[in-house]
């Protein structure tokens, strides 16, 4: 799969970084304009980016605009295990935000093919010197996807696979090995999964607090509830108007509206009847 190389610094003073989340900065701000796809990427005066870790969905720290968390624990140790392993340590935090860590930079590089709708460079993550020269074409294959991030927490079982239709099959495949390995094994956050075995709803705390859920479908009850209404039985209705777009891989069927696969039982129970890497989203 062949994804453009840039290579940069990982900056977090400052900065509210999560698990799949992390500001980058280019050596050379200008090969932001060599990222292809419909998006451009949004960066700020030198160049410092929001990049979004592509494939990979971990739990929220902080959802805008109400700023809502899923259970700390695991969202926490999502951004913890990716900020040590690009280098930092001796971290601290005001709330959400940086406000020390060494060294203050780590330098890295990224490979992606384009942003998505609200600018961020959706990229894989690695660290060190990389293995072409920045602003070119490098072939990804699966020993080089093996040395980025978004693998690691995969394998580490605090991130969810998320993919979305710009990932090769290969990869995916790889990724989704990874991740079912990790769920076997009880890893980080598997044990506590209920996507798909149901978790009963009773309002935003136990989201917030107890449950253990794909952050995508979190998104969306969020957005729900804070509608005002705590029965759940409008959320088909409302994932529907949502239009979600994606692809469901067990079935070769290409679905509209995430109502298709999540399902409300009892009033406040909700499930869904597909897991993670049994479906490919179309960009937003």
């Amino acid at each position: 799969m062949p994804m453009l190389l840039i290579q940069g610094s990982f900056d977090i003073i400052g900065a509210q970084p999560d698990g799949d989340s992390i500001h980058f900065t280019p050596d050379d701000p200008s090969e932001w304009n060599l990222v292809g796809g419909s998006h451009p990427v949004q960066h700020n005066g030198v160049g410092t980016n929001q990049l979004r870790l592509d494939a990979i969905d971990a739990l929220e720290t902080h959802y805008s605009p109400h700023r809502d968390h899923q259970p700390l624990q695991f969202a926490h140790a999502a951004r913890n295990e990716l900020l040590a392993w690009l280098g930092f340590t001796g971290v601290q935090h005001n709330d959400e935000t940086v406000t020390a860590a060494t060294p203050a930079q780590v330098p890295g590089f990224i490979l992606t093919r384009g942003a998505e709708r609200f600018g961020r460079c959706v990229a894989l993550v690695g660290k060190g010197a990389p293995p072409a020269a920045s602003g070119t074409q490098v072939v990804v294959d699966v020993p080089l996807l093996r040395t980025t991030v978004n693998h690691h927490l995969l394998a580490t079982g605090l991130a969810y696979p998320t993919y979305y239709r710009n990932l090769f099959p290969d990869l995916r495949d790889e990724l989704t090995a990874v991740a079912q390995q990790a769920r076997a094994d009880g890893k980080g956050l598997w044990p506590q999964d209920v996507t798909t075995t149901g978790a009963k709803i009773a309002g935003l705390s136990s989201i917030t607090n107890n449950v253990v859920i794909l952050p995508k479908l979190f998104r969306r009850l969020v957005d729900y509830l804070h509608l005002g209404d705590p029965s759940l039985a409008g959320f088909p209705a409302f994932l529907a108007q949502k239009q979600d777009k994606y692809f469901i891989l067990s079935t070769g069927h290409p679905t509209t509206g995430l109502d298709f696969i999540v399902q409300v039982t009892n009033g406040q129970t909700i499930k869904m009847t597909h897991p993670a890497e049994d479906l490919v989203f179309d960009e937003g």
